[in-house]
């Protein structure tokens, strides 16, 4: 019990860079509440205490703002972010090292008292105000952008946007894993980021990508052919990349051009 407590924990850390220390997870985070109260309510769903069950689960609900039935099935290390508004059907599947947002729904589109609640294979990422609708199958580290109704199958390594839900990558591109290695060792994930994407931003930061890698493996070769000539000392290691000395300075540098600008509108009135 108390290692999968502090897997969750470490989730936490891992999926939200606001999270500062254990106690403030601990004792401020929804998700984690609602995800330990349904390990209670489940163990008490069955064991055939249905009623109690059902109990603890709307106390949970209260307390945290989010609906997870009894009778779902939720695998290691699950996370959710924010959580207010999140609903989890009965008959749902989650699967391990899975990401929810708020307002996220895995709800069912029948009556029936089968599966009517959608699957979530392995390290599946939902976006805020998806609704995932019936006994669909989320494949392997899809992602599911947010605010998108989905209800049909969604194949593994793929992005879904829109209403209804559209595929709009698989991770084919034979420079994707090239990308994500680079965007890990700046600090970043390329969250649904894919050269199919339709958006320019996202295209610009791939060919970033791209580029910063093969900079490095260039920058490699010759760091290797400076050792085996001799030529290599008195070289130092580079410096990480510091994103938030990045995002800070350019701030600055956006201040500092607003405030020339006002001087010299100033000097011009004078």
């Amino acid at each position: 019990m108390f290692q999968r407590i502090r897997e969750d924990i470490e989730s936490v850390f891992e999926r939200d860079p606001a999270a500062r220390n254990a106690l403030e997870v601990l004792t401020t985070y929804p998700g984690l509440h609602a995800v330990w109260g349904h390990r209670i309510s489940s163990f008490l769903w069955h064991h055939h205490l249905k009623w109690l069950a059902r109990v603890v689960s709307n106390l949970f609900r209260w307390l945290t703002g989010i609906e997870i039935h009894p009778g779902a099935t939720i695998g290691c290390r699950f996370f959710i972010d924010h959580g207010m508004g999140v609903v989890i059907g009965e008959t749902a599947i989650i699967g391990n090292d899975c990401t929810l947002y708020h307002g996220v729904t895995l709800g069912g589109t029948s009556w029936d008292k089968g599966k009517r609640h959608p699957t979530l294979e392995d390290n599946v990422v939902i976006g805020a105000g998806a609704k995932v609708l019936g006994p669909i199958t989320i494949g392997t580290s899809a992602k599911i952008g947010s605010n998108s109704v989905v209800v049909k199958d969604v194949p593994a390594m793929a992005t879904v946007i829109g209403i209804p839900g559209h595929i709009v990558n698989t991770e084919t591109d034979k420079n994707d894993h090239k990308r994500k290695e680079q965007a890990k060792k700046i600090g970043f994930t390329a969250y649904g980021e894919t050269q199919d994407s339709a958006d320019p931003v996202a295209q610009a930061v791939n060919h970033i990508l791209e580029h910063l890698h093969a900079v490095d493996a260039r920058i490699n070769l010759i760091d290797g052919k400076l050792e085996q000539a001799g030529l290599a000392e008195g070289l130092g290691d580079m410096p990480e990349i510091a994103v938030e000395e990045l995002s800070s300075g350019g701030e600055e540098k956006i201040h500092d051009q607003t405030v020339d600008t006002s001087d010299n509108k100033d000097g011009e009135k004078n």
